[in-house]
């Protein structure tokens, strides 16, 4: 029993509800307001530092939902061709989290006249835990998890290029490079091994006149050996001000898009996510909030 406990708990970060069956790095609606946590080639193609925050809490009304919370600040060097930056991410869902904290190195080349391509590197620490003190177990006399927290730490990398000219952008990273097996408790099977994570996206600004913006972007993901999941989303930008968009996960959920920029510093973003599974009949649907500061340019580009 003690063997098929741990199994039971060590599938749970990979088979949380709410997340693309298999894949282990948190989901965020408004990924197009924080696309450094997703390509840490991001860092320095802007004139700016900037720091972004996204809090996302799914499913309200399900007890031990998931929750997700992620910090990250990047930005230029003042003169040379490269960028730098830093992460963290907290995703906890019921007795399970995982925290990751990473720094990242970016440099980027003219490829031609209006285009440019950046190439970026992070690399960290993941870590996993198990509070077994939170877990019911079939024998409540088994003493596997009884008053227990476990954890293992294990290195990380990610990997990414992006290419952008004024109106558009594309890019390709892999997060979880080394694909490290997780141990805890002196038990280690082959179901708790982290994946590596694919993502391609792109995006494109079309200017209506000097007060609306539309942009639409896709993000398509992949993790062996389930399905690709695809993102699209359009907005509209009114004065540089205000955005309203839609936008739409496969399989996953339809999410509304609204948020205000004050003083082009200040930016604050809210998505509220509609579920399209079955499931959507034992939830209230999922928030989303976004927070980001942006700072004096320090570069000309």
């Amino acid at each position: 029993m003690k063997r098929t406990a741990y199994i039971l708990f060590l599938l749970i970060p990979i088979l949380a509800p709410g997340k693309l069956p298999a894949q282990q790095l948190p989901n965020f609606s408004q990924f197009m307001f924080n696309d450094f946590v997703l390509n840490p080639a991001i860092a320095g193609t802007r004139p700016y530092y900037e720091i972004r925050s996204n809090s996302r809490f799914q499913w309200a009304g399900v007890v031990d939902a998931p929750q997700t919370m992620s910090l990250s600040m990047y930005g230029p060097h003042s003169k040379k061709n490269m960028g730098f930056g830093g992460y963290l991410f907290n995703d906890i869902t019921g007795p399970t989290s995982r925290t990751g904290l990473y720094g990242s190195y970016a440099y980027n080349v003219e490829v031609r006249d209006g285009i440019r391509l950046s190439m970026g590197l992070s690399g960290g620490i993941l870590q996993n835990k198990v509070d077994g003190t939170r877990i019911t177990l079939f024998e409540p006399n088994d003493q596997a998890l009884k008053d227990a927290i476990y954890s293992n730490y294990s290195p990380d990398a990610s990997v990414g290029l992006y290419a952008y000219g004024e109106n558009w952008f594309a890019g390709f990273s892999a997060f979880q490079l080394f694909a490290n097996s997780l141990k805890y408790y002196d038990v280690k099977t082959g179901l708790n091994k982290l994946k590596t994570h694919y993502y391609l996206m792109g995006g494109y600004r079309y200017e209506i006149n000097s007060d609306f913006q539309v942009e639409g972007s896709a993000l398509i993901k992949k993790v062996t050996p389930v399905p690709f999941q695809f993102e699209f989303n359009v907005k509209s930008t009114y004065m540089d001000k205000f955005w309203l968009g839609l936008s739409y996960r496969s399989s996953d959920a339809l999410s509304v898009l609204i948020g205000y920029i004050h003083m082009e510093k200040y930016y604050f973003g809210y998505a509220y996510d509609i579920g399209l599974s079955d499931f959507r009949k034992y939830n209230s649907g999922s928030h989303e909030i976004m927070i980001g500061v942006r700072f004096n340019k320090i570069k000309n580009q």
